[in-house]
């Protein structure tokens, strides 16, 4: 009888009895068990036997048997590696593992058992507990090596299935990863040096200690590992005991190792001389900016910030792939009622043109996605920020400089003089900035910038706090978007939500009324989406444009919610009921909306 699954584990059904078999796995006799359980038909197996038998092989019999595309004979769908992973787990009555390495520990992996052993028998440990340790193999009837296993490490040995290609790849990296740091930690506390140290030290003598290449190892990984998990940022962040290293992917924080603080600082200052930046300095926040490679060999940038803390120097480098960075319209998740309204928006000769949203809400992916739409050999397109955040040749862009005296107002009274038609200001922060945009927009200029509100209304009425009168609002402002983003439904484990109706759906938005198709899913979680039922995340957008009968409601005091009102006479859709009609396509799950989005009112 199979032991109960752990997060990340398929089950294995108590159905099938596992087959007579000892030592390790034979392709003929898997093409045999495929077909006496009916996977494939008596063609298939055929078919596979004389496409295997050209050529003898040293791959694992599964890899060998996913190589020929096998058909399912139910569906006629290909059987890829895990779909025969899975099917040999249940057979054997085993539970499945997709190996996911953001959870496990490899520090307790690397001490549990030794490289050469694991790489000998083809295992790899997943996860260590005080009382039982769970160790992924691809060869389940081959057991000579759990008693010694269980002898040496003391522990009740806990045998999964899982892809003999993942735990190829997982040992080498793992392995690899510890002795790096071990490595670096060495180095790191060599005669009492700091990493700093050894720095100047090699500055001097042209070289430094052979150990700091640890350093420079676990670093590439660090960057190669976040690529590969759809990181946005990276968090290096130390403790009172262990530095902490944490991935946000789709817009959660997933903790992904800890190491000794003597390499965290190394680490940090290695990131730091690569970014430009004054590896000493410790003391005062600093930023900085990094090109690197994502493993299929496309540029990307990372922008770097540290701070001061009270255990030491956090970082935290923001990951830009241009394949993220930019995007069209319905990538974004613009409706086509909003996408119609925005473009008509953006190609107005003059004006201001806002979009609000709090910290990490997309404000920049949709700035910058449009400015990269209406960019053109015609247009000059010039750019005023703080920071930079991602290089793009189709504008001109400049980094504020405080430290010089070159704030927003100073670089955008610059730009006035460089002849440009398309303005985009990072962030309007003071009256100064504002003023400064409003004069930009009535000497015929089309100016884009952000704001931190909570809804589109709130825009003009945080103009009017900022000291800009009315009519000179009246006179520049287009139009507001307001923006969320919310996490999308994992499309190969999501599954149809029987027990939401429409009517329930309809109670977050009244008194506004859900119309048109309704085809409501739920989370479910898989090993693609590491159980979160989640992949990925979209925009909600709240459009406001400015009418004539709007601007009317535009005085010195004016009401929020007479504002409010005429915006949503005028087209504007609320926040949430674009994340409802999101909820309604199948897209994402109610409870993702009710926590990004402000309430109706």
């Amino acid at each position: 009888m199979s032991t109960p699954a752990t997060p990340g584990q398929t089950p294995a059904p108590a159905v099938a009895p596992a087959p007579r078999h000892v030592g390790p796995l034979e392709w003929r006799k898997l093409v045999q068990w495929l077909q006496r359980d009916g996977v494939i038909s008596e063609e298939e197996a055929a078919r596979t036997v004389a496409r295997c038998s050209v050529a003898e092989s040293a791959q694992h019999p599964l890899v060998r048997l996913a190589s020929v595309s096998m058909r399912r004979a139910s569906d006629q769908k290909p059987l890829d590696m895990e779909l025969l992973v899975q099917w040999l787990a249940s057979r054997c009555g085993m539970n499945y593992l997709r190996i996911d390495p953001l959870k496990v520990d490899v520090g307790k992996v690397a001490d549990s058992m030794g490289a050469v052993y694991a790489e000998r028998h083809k295992i790899l440990p997943v996860t260590v507990l005080p009382l039982e340790i769970t160790v992924a193999t691809a060869e389940p009837f081959v057991t000579d090596w759990v008693s010694e296993v269980e002898r040496q490490s003391r522990r009740t040995v806990r045998r999964v299935l899982a892809n003999p290609q993942e735990i190829h790849r997982y040992t080498a990296e793992f392995y690899a990863l510890a002795k790096s740091v071990r490595a670096a930690n060495k180095s790191g506390n060599n005669g009492g040096a700091s990493f700093e140290q050894l720095v100047e030290l090699g500055r001097t003598n042209k070289q430094l200690d052979a150990n700091d290449q640890g350093v420079v190892q676990v670093v590439d990984w660090l960057w190669q590992y976040a690529f590969d998990q759809r990181a946005s940022d990276i968090h290096l962040e130390p403790r009172r005991e262990q530095g902490v290293i944490r991935f946000r992917i789709d817009g959660v924080l997933h903790p992904v190792y800890q190491m000794p603080m003597g390499v965290l600082s190394a680490m940090c200052a290695r990131i730091k001389l690569l970014g430009r930046m004054d590896v000493i300095e410790r003391r005062r926040p600093q930023d900085g900016r990094i090109k690197t490679r994502n493993p299929r060999g496309d540029e990307v940038e990372m922008r770097i910030s540290t701070l001061p803390t009270a255990f030491g120097e956090k970082m935290v480098m923001r990951i830009f792939d241009p394949d993220n960075a930019v995007k069209d319209l319905d990538a974004l998740g613009f409706s086509s009622h909003d996408a119609t309204r925005w473009e008509s928006l953006v190609k107005r000769p003059h004006g201001i043109i806002l979009v609000t949203g709090p910290t990490g809400s997309g404000k920049t992916t949709t700035l910058y996605s449009t400015l990269k739409r209406v960019a053109t050999e015609e247009l000059n397109v010039s750019t005023v920020e703080d920071p930079i955040e991602m290089i793009e040749p189709s504008f001109n862009q400049t980094q504020v400089q405080p430290q010089l005296d070159f704030g927003f107002p100073q670089g955008l009274r610059a730009l006035m003089r460089q002849d440009p038609d398309i303005i985009m200001v990072g962030e309007i922060r003071d009256l100064e900035t504002a003023e400064m945009a409003v004069q930009s927009a009535l000497t015929g200029h089309l100016v884009f910038s952000t704001l931190h509100t909570n809804d589109a209304p709130s825009a003009v009425t945080r103009l009017l706090e900022l000291g800009i009168p009315s009519y000179l609002i009246n006179a520049t402002l287009l139009g507001v978007l307001a923006q969320r983003l919310v996490r999308t439904l994992c499309p190969k484990c999501k599954v149809r939500d029987e027990e939401a109706t429409r009517e329930k759906l309809g109670e977050i938005v009244k008194p506004w009324q859900i119309n048109g198709g309704y085809k409501p899913y739920k989370a479910v979680g898989c090993v693609d989406c590491r159980m979160t039922g989640f992949m990925g995340r979209m925009g909600l957008y709240e459009l406001l444009e400015v009418t004539d009968a709007f601007k009317a409601r535009v005085t010195k005091e004016p009401s929020i919610e007479g504002l409010r009102k005429q915006a949503l006479s005028d087209g504007m859709r609320p926040l949430r009921l674009a994340g409802a009609l999101r909820v309604a396509e199948g897209l994402t799950v109610v409870d993702e909306v009710l926590a990004s989005t402000p309430p109706m009112e």
